[in-house]
């Protein structure tokens, strides 16, 4: 893990209503990282500030690399992905939905197409590469969200619920894929779930959110 983390007491708030309260937690290990906890509690919104999506009213987010702190700019933000359970898919193929994290890096070429292919491959949709992404059920669209995130090699990969509302044979297909980027060592997962089941199966840390702080299961 060449990036760690840390969520030095954070606060947030929606419209008087306290989701986050001097939530802190530090993430200097490699390894599967699962928070959960009962839908609203406030794991998807810790995520996107983890992510560098959302500013927290108060508390600090930090990345520290083995040069030191990394200062929360494009490049750091290029190092990081988060996958939703509801991502956007554009009105395109399989392929270039999974190719476009290359594309806006102005990365083309021979390589890149067999890199695409060989991602897909592994999420089990490289027969679907020339179908309309919009035309995947949602099991598949969130493999494909998943593929997406993976050809750019994130070092620390956000997944907010991966497998909510999808099948036991897409979930069960989604957990895999966490494992095996365990197994690779070249990205630290940090998750959400409410399925406390899957939880205590993937994470080699496991965390609890309730009323706003994040405690150790």
């Amino acid at each position: 893990m060449t990036l760690s983390l840390r969520a030095s007491n954070i606060s947030k708030s929606y419209n008087g209503n306290a989701v986050l309260k001097d939530c802190s937690f530090s993430f200097e290990q490699p390894g599967i990282y699962v928070l959960t906890g009962p839908n609203g509690c406030g794991k998807s919104t810790f995520l996107r500030i983890c992510a560098l999506l959302e500013q927290p009213d108060k508390g600090d987010v930090s990345y520290h690399d083995a040069q030191g702190p990394v200062l929360p700019d494009i490049a750091l933000k290029r190092r990081l992905t988060l996958v939703l359970p509801r991502l956007g898919l554009f009105n395109k193929t399989v392929f270039k939905n999974a190719a476009y994290g290359l594309t806006v890096r102005g990365i083309k070429g021979k390589e890149a197409d067999e890199k695409v292919r060989r991602i897909l491959e592994f999420a089990g949709l490289g027969h679907k590469e020339n179908q309309n992404a919009l035309t995947l059920s949602s099991g598949e669209s969130q493999r494909l969200g998943i593929a997406r995130a993976l050809i750019i090699e994130p070092e620390i990969l956000f997944l907010d619920e991966p497998t909510a509302s999808i099948d036991e044979k897409n979930t069960a297909i989604i957990e895999d894929i966490i494992r095996w980027l365990k197994r690779q060592g070249r990205s630290t997962i940090v998750m959400t779930t409410h399925d406390r089941q899957q939880a205590a199966g993937l994470a080699d840390f496991l965390m609890v959110m309730n009323d706003g702080k994040i405690s150790v299961s």
